[in-house]
């Protein structure tokens, strides 16, 4: 089949006009069963805080760090991995959580201050932990060689503005107080199809681009091959399909899309014009990253109140693994 921008050009106004709408009028999803998936949920949560011990102690048993002079950790490795995915489970300020450590410090042996707990999210020693976690839950699933989805998300960000200041360099009076800006945070998370883990984040303040090259980085550490990748139409550029030169790559091609960027570009818009139905079905699959993100806020919530950039990633990272957790022990 000969292939000419006009047929690509020509498809993708077909596709905005009806061909989606009818689509989507052939798989119709049922609709969800609330109490159910919530007694599932919490079924899932049971059994993952029940076996959350055993697969933290795996993941820190040879882990070593090399420190300088000064005083000794007040926790091991195990615990520092354990007590930052709590935090975030609960989702409670530094200060409350290490109060709440005060109640059970009789029970664990934890009994920490509120600073020990926000350094957490910026140890070298507790980041190799989060890695080697997400290592040792992709081998334990048998995660090799998948069908994938993809998509990015934001988290909303609160930082704090001293405004008399801010007023002051704008030469105006004003009565001191304080402002909040509202800013967000990106993620990209990438999904194996068959167990709905998420294979490699990357997370940017600055871009949803960036937080898809930092993903792609993780991708390359974790050795996981792609046979198919499903993505946003954000990414219907030929430099993103070639990120993925070994893979089927499913994208909503953009109205002005030409040929002339390769081969890879060129199989993609071949499968996209000769069964265009089926192409949708195979694209649509990446609604299971849409509902990785849903499930996540209900979760977690949908904002991060840490303010350095380090500790932001630590927190999206750390709801990452509990997303894969829940999943693991399913």
């Amino acid at each position: 089949m000969r292939l000419t921008n006009k047929q690509i050009q020509f498809r993708v106004k077909q596709l905005d006009k009806f061909l989606i709408k009818e689509y989507k009028e052939q798989s119709i999803q049922k609709k969800r069963d609330s109490a159910l998936y919530e007694k599932e949920f919490m079924r899932r949560i049971k059994k993952t805080i029940r076996l959350l011990n055993p697969i933290t102690e795996k993941a820190t048993k040879n882990l070593r760090t090399y420190r300088k002079r000064g005083r000794r950790p007040e926790l091991r490795p195990n615990e520092k991995l354990r007590l930052i995915l709590i935090h975030q489970l609960f989702g409670k300020s530094n200060r409350m959580m290490s109060y709440m450590l005060l109640i059970f410090s009789l029970m664990t042996g934890i009994n920490v201050s509120y600073k020990t707990v926000e350094r957490l999210y910026s140890d070298e020693e507790t980041e190799l932990a989060l890695h080697n976690l997400l290592i040792l839950m992709l081998r334990k699933k048998g995660i090799k060689e998948i069908d994938a989805c993809a998509d990015a998300t934001g988290y909303g960000l609160f930082i704090s503005k001293h405004y008399l200041s801010y007023a002051q360099k704008l030469k105006d009076k004003a009565k001191e107080s304080k402002n909040t800006k509202k800013a967000f945070v990106y993620q990209f998370a990438l999904m194996d199809l068959a167990t709905r883990m998420y294979v490699c984040l990357g997370t940017s303040l600055i871009s949803e681009k960036q937080a898809f090259d930092k993903a792609m980085q993780m991708l390359e550490e974790v050795d996981v091959k792609i046979r198919s990748v499903r993505l946003d139409r954000y990414y219907s550029f030929p430099s993103y399909v070639k990120q993925f030169p070994n893979s089927i790559v499913y994208i909503i091609p953009r109205k002005n899309s030409k040929l002339g960027h390769g081969e890879q570009w060129l199989n993609t818009m071949r499968r996209f014009l000769e069964d265009t139905m089926k192409y949708l079905g195979e694209y649509f699959r990446r609604v299971n990253s849409e509902n990785g993100f849903a499930q996540d806020k209900k979760m977690f919530g949908d904002k991060v109140r840490q303010k350095r950039n380090d500790r932001i990633d630590t927190v999206l990272f750390c709801r990452g693994i509990w997303h894969n957790l829940l999943y693991l022990f399913s």
